[in-house]
């Protein structure tokens, strides 16, 4: 009889204390939100990595603390999702996760409310949530409520951020309604600043006039030097719209130097240009007309970024057979890896050795890939590709 009073004390102090830490959901993703809306609440999804130690903490640390599930279980629909399998794949490009951990919180629409990076402690994790478990956050689609016309300044800003990355044109929206109603006598900040250049491509933007209108503020922020650069690219974003044919998919280049040089000069005239090819090339998989663009652009190399160079490295290890360009591409990436050895740059460079039929150090960086990778807990399956093909 004991045993079984002891064993039942057991169990209901385990069936207590499992009450205590957060309840994750383990549902599809949209019965996640579909249930968050029923119950008008806010989604919580802890976007994490099975390689992640600070994921792991939070998890072991923070998830299981009393007060940290009293306040999630009543007040979110919570999920944990892996954002390397399965549908979490899905949610870290429409989300833009890019680090671990990441807290994502939606609205019953699906919609971004906030996010958030990191280990945190559990009082910062609690204030983090009492904070974004707000009406406001309730109030229904954010994309409805602006068509609405809201122009609340915080509603504004957090359109802004929320959607940067995974719907630019509506934060751009948000970012114009925002500058349009802020008044002359408003103290224009450094994030004010921020945000204009982020969301301004061309002097054909509306919030260029903002651009000019507040220039005397701005360089309290930026040399002026740097601010009549950005101006002149502004200006060329529109000469480089009328120079593309989007037909022939092709840069008429007499024609965008021919207006474009009287307006910032020829060396920033052409360095524009190259930029623009490249982009452009890429994204239409034009990857002869990308050679020659990078070619020439990047003839001299040591003034880029090593970062840089190794992406059009990558792009020429995959399109590019033309031996003498591959061997300028190997230069590019062998400046990324003498800086720093990553498991990205020694898997380009060694692909771009093995194109060039250099086995030998195609295979050296191969292994470096791997070795690298395994380390770090990233996936080595590209490397370990390469090393068989080498063999």
């Amino acid at each position: 009889m004991k045993k079984i009073i002891s064993g039942l004390f057991i169990f209901i102090t385990i069936f207590i204390l499992a009450q205590d830490e957060i309840k994750f959901h383990d549902i599809p993703f949209k019965d996640l939100v579909a249930k968050a809306k029923k119950e008008n609440k806010l989604v919580f999804i802890d976007a994490y990595a099975s390689w992640c130690g600070p994921c792991k903490m939070m998890e072991k640390n923070i998830f299981t603390k009393k007060s940290v599930g009293d306040f999630y279980n009543k007040n979110f629909v919570n999920a944990r999702i892996d954002m390397e399998k399965g549908e979490g794949r899905e949610i870290a490009q429409k989300f833009g996760v890019r680090s671990y951990p990441t807290y994502l919180f939606l609205n019953g629409d699906g919609e971004l409310v906030s996010q958030n990076y990191g280990y945190m402690e559990e009082g910062l994790f609690l204030a983090m949530a009492q904070e974004i478990n707000s009406p406001n956050n309730k109030k229904g689609s954010l994309k409805e409520r602006f068509a609405n016309g809201e122009k609340d300044k915080d509603f504004l800003i957090n359109i802004m951020k929320l959607n940067s990355s995974s719907d630019y044109e509506f934060a751009k929206k948000a970012s114009e309604r925002y500058f349009e109603n802020k008044k002359s006598n408003e103290e224009f900040t450094k994030d004010d600043a921020g945000l204009l250049f982020y969301f301004l491509k061309s002097s054909e933007d509306s919030n260029y006039k903002t651009f000019i209108a507040r220039k005397t503020e701005i360089l309290k922020f930026l040399p002026e030097e740097n601010y009549n650069e950005f101006n002149n690219q502004l200006v060329l974003g529109k000469v480089v719209e009328e120079s593309i044919d989007d037909k022939n998919k092709k840069i008429n280049d007499a024609y965008f130097l021919k207006i474009a040089e009287p307006l910032v000069g020829k060396e920033a005239a052409m360095a524009k240009l190259n930029q623009t090819k490249l982009a452009y090339y890429e994204q239409n998989a034009n990857f002869p007309e990308y050679e020659k663009a990078a070619l020439d652009y990047y003839k001299h190399s040591d003034s880029f970024e090593p970062n840089e160079l190794l992406k059009a490295a990558w792009i020429f290890s995959d399109h590019i057979k033309n031996i003498s360009s591959l061997k300028k591409a190997a230069e590019w990436a062998e400046k990324s890896v003498m800086r720093t050895e990553t498991s990205e740059n020694t898997y380009i460079l060694a692909k771009i050795y093995f194109n060039l039929g250099n086995k030998d150090l195609a295979k050296n960086f191969a292994e470096m890939s791997k070795n690298i990778a395994t380390q770090s807990g990233k996936d080595a399956n590209l490397a370990q590709t390469l090393l068989n093909q080498i063999k």
